[in-house]
């Protein structure tokens, strides 16, 4: 009989964690009505990667609006001093832009990388739950309300930690992945994860052909 009922209650909680799955998965994506309210400032976690990714975010950053994705908090590897340097640049120009005090808007935030380049796997399946374990209490510790990427590894596990907190109830976090303008007939593997599993709210991609073969993409242009 206490067989029957646990496995009863295995049954249950199986059936319910899928049934919120697939809501998850059907609400990601629609847009959220503010119902008359003004839009309030969102908390906005910004993921940086090397090369060219950091540049292509910086720009996209310059245009949007300021005060609506506010604080905002930027994370790049641990092995990367080039991209929140920039970062750090950019908010100077902005504080000095509005005359705000920029550590009152922004943080900068480093993160372990799952695996470095040349590393071999096996050691890599241990820098990866410490990389996990890392990017699990930094999302505990921002619960942010938008996540913005385009295409660095170091972004899978914070969205997939914010896919699964959307899940758990913790916190609903927007995700908008911006595909590299790099990727031209093909999505990064990092943008091909995130389609895949529709983990991304909105998934934009710079060239018409990606749209075309991706439909659930939506082709914004150039954005350099």
């Amino acid at each position: 009989m206490t067989l029957a009922i646990i496995t009863g209650l295995i049954i249950v909680g199986i059936a319910l964690i899928s049934i919120r799955v697939v809501y998850v998965v059907w609400r990601t994506g629609k847009s959220q009505k503010s119902r008359g309210r003004a839009p309030r400032p969102v908390s906005t976690l910004i993921v940086l990667g090397s090369g060219g990714h950091t540049a292509e975010m910086l720009n996209l950053l310059s245009v949007l609006q300021k005060e609506r994705f506010n604080p905002r908090f930027y994370i790049a590897a641990a092995t990367d001093n080039m991209s929140l340097q920039k970062a750090r640049l950019l908010e100077t120009s902005l504080a000095n832009e509005t005359g705000d005090k920029e550590p009152e808007t922004s943080q900068f935030i480093q993160i372990y990388r799952s695996r470095e380049v040349g590393q071999s796997y096996v050691t890599s399946v241990w820098t990866t739950l410490v990389a996990m374990a890392h990017a699990l209490w930094l999302m505990f510790r921002i619960r942010p309300e938008v996540v913005l990427c385009n295409g660095p590894g170091t972004c899978i596990p914070l969205c997939v930690i914010a896919f699964l907190f959307k899940i758990l109830g913790i916190r609903w976090s927007s995700i908008f992945y911006v595909e590299s303008i790099a990727r031209v007939q093909r999505l990064s593997l990092s943008g091909l994860i995130l389609y895949k599993l529709h983990i991304s709210d909105q998934f934009f991609v710079q060239w018409p052909q990606l749209q075309k073969k991706y439909p659930r993409a939506h082709y914004v242009g150039c954005l350099m």
